[in-house]
């Protein structure tokens, strides 16, 4: 497969000047839209006009030109025909699965996932839905395959797992999902610009916008990229599961977002490169550290082999502690006397965001599900940010480390 760059294909999308000739998009705040002829009216509910047949829009929550824009990009960016974006990542991944499964289907998905995405299917779904999910090692595509039932219809996994950084092998996991006549869903939040999952099989990639996307953690949203069918059938006015629930995104989200798009790569080559650097001085003071970027992790060479040239090995590391109270340590220390990063949930923003897993962001899966994940009392999840200079905030680093027990 030839090089890809994410970056030039972004900027390779028309450009949408102001409405003034600004050389900035302008943000559309209407939530409904007038048509010069009443014969269009039905023709645009009957799905016979629309943004991309006629330049014809209908209402906020089936299209809005602002928002467009910022979807244009994110298909550019992840390389499918379309995309659809919404008001945070949790609206993107369950108006996908609603949309794919039906009352009695089955989803085979990783045992390690973002809290928010287990809960939803290992609680909500099969209680309000009827829809049921098997949970495996995704890392062992044979354990996928042997998951499958006749009514898979999703192969649910994230390219880089949250939180203990397993890289997803997404070509043999499409195979196993395409030979299932199953779709495979990925959520490339970790590893955008790194890794472009729909070019090596993907169906569909979600994302949650909240976090390297934007980057200033400031606004909550997510997205849709995948084949314009896909699309078509999620803002179905009859049938649509984004379009009948509604998760809008507000255009005023869509223009700052579409704002930060431009230095997204600048941004993950510089958490790549901070990340991989405190990474490997953990590593040489004996802590346990892991990070895609190590020749010693599981997945390195496989992210190497999949990854986009040039933009790293993604921003997210986790140290383990080996207890809740030495990680509360670690992480209170760094905050509150040397500044390093905040403890706070959520990922991608210009500075270092610290959490314990077990008690945060993973918090939903029970304690078997903890275990099945590997994902201890002590483990810190990192999000690496870019401000101050590497050789300062390793300082800070090293003097919280130096107050902590190291975990044996």
């Amino acid at each position: 497969m030839t090089a890809f760059d994410p970056m030039r294909a972004i900027a390779s999308v028309r450009h949408e000047f102001g409405e003034h000739g600004g050389v900035n998009l302008s943000i559309e705040t209407s939530s409904t839209f007038t048509v010069m002829q009443a014969g269009a009216m039905p023709e645009l509910f009957q799905g016979m006009r629309g943004p991309e047949a006629g330049g014809c829009y209908l209402y906020g929550r089936h299209f809005n030109p602002t928002v467009l824009v910022l979807a244009r990009q994110l298909a550019a960016l992840e390389q499918t025909q379309a995309a659809y974006c919404t008001a945070s990542g949790m609206a993107a991944i369950s108006g996908v699965l609603l949309q794919a499964c039906d009352t009695g289907d089955h989803i085979v998905a990783s045992d390690t996932l973002y809290g928010g995405t287990w809960a939803l299917l290992h609680d909500f779904l099969p209680t309000k839905a009827g829809i049921r999910t098997t949970f495996v090692d995704a890392t062992q595509p044979e354990k996928v395959a042997a998951a499958v039932t006749r009514r898979t219809k999703v192969v649910y996994v994230e390219s880089v797992s949250n939180p203990s950084l397993r890289v997803a092998d997404v070509p043999a996991l499409a195979r196993v999902a395409h030979d299932a006549g199953a779709l495979l869903v990925v959520d490339n939040t970790f590893a955008p610009v790194v890794l472009s999952p729909a070019r090596h099989g993907a169906d569909i990639v979600v994302h949650s916008l909240t976090k390297f996307v934007n980057g200033a953690s400031d606004l909550v949203a997510g997205a849709v990229c995948a084949p314009r069918d896909i699309i078509d059938r999620l803002f179905d006015l009859h049938h649509g599961a984004l379009m009948l629930l509604g998760p809008t995104m507000d255009p005023r989200a869509a223009y700052e977002i579409a704002m930060r798009l431009p230095h997204l790569g600048l941004r993950m080559r510089e958490h790549g490169r901070r990340a991989l650097a405190f990474a490997e001085r953990m590593r040489d003071r004996g802590l346990r550290v892991t990070y895609p970027g190590l020749e010693d992790h599981p997945d390195h060479a496989l992210l190497q082999r999949l990854a986009n040239p040039g933009y790293g090995f993604g921003g997210m590391l986790t140290i383990d502690m080996g207890t809740t109270e030495r990680a509360n340590a670690l992480m209170e220390t760094l905050q509150n006397q040397e500044g390093f990063g905040y403890m706070a949930v959520s990922l991608g923003y210009a500075d270092t965001l610290m959490s314990c897993s077990a008690a945060s962001t993973s918090s939903e899966l029970d304690e078997a599900g903890l275990a099945e994940a590997g994902i201890s009392p002590g483990l810190v999840r990192l999000s690496i940010g870019y401000t101050g200079t590497i050789e300062d905030r390793w300082a800070e680093l090293e003097r919280g480390l130096a107050g902590v027990p190291v975990h044996a």
